[in-house]
């Protein structure tokens, strides 16, 4: 069976271009692959720098994705600060990667142009600490987004010059980016995103979900004139929950006219609240044990360190590092 895994970042409450984008993939994939789906809390430093926040954000994580589905008994489901190897091997593999990989980095770039983040060297050295986190784990396939799949590629290179430079340890992974998580639009048509302000967050409480929802941006169209399904955010959102009966019916009004956007907005909000129910009753029951949840990441971070101190004594013994000299 081939491998895969990937990280999610403690970054807040979680939208539908996450659900859509990596979640929902990353639960559906658990039955076809060994699945290795952990905490990127180291990650989150770099911009995380309140300690309750951190803790907050990753409980609510742990409570989103097994809500959602993700089973514990299928994926190993771990917290990364858990697992010291991420950082042994970082620093390894800091000491043969070459300045212009991380250079070339989008995100790096981009931190730089924007000016959101703040350049430290945990930003810029990102990139070695993703490929330490895939390379501990030997994986097939790494789902991310698309701007997440140089990431990949740069771990590829990293392995490649470890493995060239001492020996044939690391497995070249190949990013998996499934074509229907490669653009989830928010609110403004544009990529959904919290550092954009236009998502719709999937467990909000109904008041400040359908704010988000009333929010999202439409054309001038009259309500009595026929509008075109295609341009319209509120009917893409809707397609993604409604079955194709529903989706037809609502086409069948915008091509007829005298159907208000006011009334498509408030149909999505039925859906999307119908959709998340039985995820939001089971989230209350999670929260309310929390010794589970515990439990749930002390048995993962067992698991994940059963594979990551493995490739540690390969990676020791490759670079000559060895426990006795006899």
């Amino acid at each position: 069976m081939k491998r895969i895994l990937s990280g999610v970042q403690p970054s807040g409450n979680p939208h539908l271009g996450n659900y859509f984008g990596a979640m929902k993939h990353h639960i559906e994939m658990q039955d076809q692959y060994e699945s290795y789906i952990f905490i990127a809390d180291y990650h989150a430093l770099t911009t995380v720098r309140d300690p309750e926040k951190m803790k907050t954000s990753t409980l609510h994580l742990v409570l989103d994705y097994l809500a959602l589905g993700l089973d514990p008994e299928k994926t190993v489901f771990f917290r990364q600060s858990d697992v010291y190897e991420h950082t042994q091997l970082m620093w390894i593999l800091d000491c043969i990667t070459p300045h212009g990989f991380l250079e070339r980095a989008h995100a790096w770039k981009d931190a730089l142009a924007k000016g959101k983040k703040e350049p430290t060297a945990g930003l810029f050295g990102y990139p070695v600490l993703m490929a330490a986190d895939i390379l501990l784990y030997s994986p097939d396939l790494v789902p991310v987004g698309k701007d997440q799949k140089q990431h990949v590629e740069i771990a590829r290179d990293i392995a490649g010059k470890f493995n060239n430079t001492f020996e044939e340890v690391f497995k070249l992974p190949e990013p998996y980016i499934p074509e229907s998580s490669a653009l989830i639009k928010g609110t403004d048509g544009q990529k959904m995103s919290k550092s954009y302000g236009n998502v719709i967050e999937i467990f909000a409480d109904e008041k400040k979900l359908r704010k988000q929802i009333m929010s999202i941006q439409t054309n001038s169209t009259a309500l009595e004139d026929p509008k075109d399904p295609s341009t319209c955010n509120v009917f893409y959102l809707y397609s993604m929950f409604a079955n194709k009966q529903e989706i037809d019916d609502l086409r069948n009004k915008y091509k007829t006219g005298g159907y208000g956007y006011g009334s498509a907005k408030k149909l999505l909000l039925e859906k999307i609240i119908e959709f998340f129910k039985p995820y939001r009753k089971k989230r209350i029951e999670l929260a309310n044990n929390l010794d589970y949840i515990d439990k749930v990441l002390k048995d993962g971070a067992r698991k994940a360190r059963e594979k990551s101190e493995k490739m540690m004594e390969k990676v020791r013994k490759a670079v000559g590092y060895v426990n006795n000299f006899a």
